[in-house]
């Protein structure tokens, strides 16, 4: 079990690397997007903690 997460691991890493090599462009949007929805997640749970609060 441990050797097949290992594998899997060595292949999301290649991938990545691959993705990025092949298009930075691409690749600098999508981790745009993603901390983009990070922060719309934290406002949300911190508008909704507030309304608790009230």
């Amino acid at each position: 079990m441990a050797q097949a997460r290992k594998i899997m691991m060595y292949i999301v890493v290649i991938f990545v690397l691959y993705t990025i090599i092949t298009s930075p462009a691409r690749a600098a949007q999508l981790v745009q997007i993603g901390f983009e929805g990070i922060s719309s997640a934290a406002k949300g749970i911190g508008q909704f903690m507030s309304q608790l609060v009230k």
